[in-house]
């Protein structure tokens, strides 16, 4: 698939990817791999949670920085572009403004008016949903801890509010320098993701 044509200024348009995940231990391949790839340029950021302003995430400046008129970015959902609407809205503006377009996965192109309308409100709905992920969560903590004050144990039978490890940091270093793996090996080998490792690694 050629990832090239010719602007109306002469210069050639480009398919770009963006992808965002909000914690080190989640990967961006599976945006990658439902994207399908052939892209001239791909930007992510990793670890960013997406109520950070776009401009101000690492990788979304940088796409600025390069994105031309005639270019297409393209993401894997409305919240990877962002969890506030207004961001959101802004950000697409801009990126129409400039002539660039925006596709995102299940919804198609996005143009300048409705569909800057129908992305906001998604958005909006995106952190609606993730309030109330945050509130259900501080419920379940504030059960647990109840629980665990009066039985010793939390209300699903766990001894500590703690989320277990998924492996043992030092086993992982071992085994990897023992085997003299990579990265991705190592990762696979524990089922764990490689942002994990290299964490563990690092440590």
């Amino acid at each position: 698939m050629n990832t090239y044509q010719l602007s109306q200024t002469g210069h050639p348009m480009s398919r770009i990817a963006y992808y965002r995940v909000s914690t080190t231990d989640q990967s961006i391949e599976s945006q990658r791999n439902a994207l399908g790839g052939g892209f001239a340029k791909e930007f992510s950021d990793e670890g960013i949670s997406g109520a950070v302003p776009a401009a101000k995430r690492p990788g979304f400046a940088a796409l600025l920085q390069y994105a031309r008129e005639g270019d297409t970015v393209c993401v894997y959902a409305v919240d990877r572009l962002g969890r506030d609407a207004l961001d959101v809205q802004a950000t697409v503006r801009g990126l129409i403004e400039r002539g660039v377009t925006l596709e995102v996965r299940g919804l198609g192109t996005i143009a300048k008016g409705v569909g800057e309308l129908v992305l906001a409100v998604l958005a909006q709905v995106a952190d609606m949903e993730r309030q109330r992920i945050v509130e259900r969560t501080e419920q379940g903590r504030a059960t647990a801890r109840q629980a665990l004050a009066s039985t010793g144990l939390t209300h699903r039978g766990k001894t500590s509010l703690g989320r277990p490890a998924k492996a043992d940091a030092a086993a992982v270093r071992t085994w990897r320098q023992d085997n003299r793996a990579s990265i991705a090996t190592t990762a696979a080998h524990f089922g764990l993701s490689t942002a994990t490792v290299k964490r563990y690694c690092t440590a």
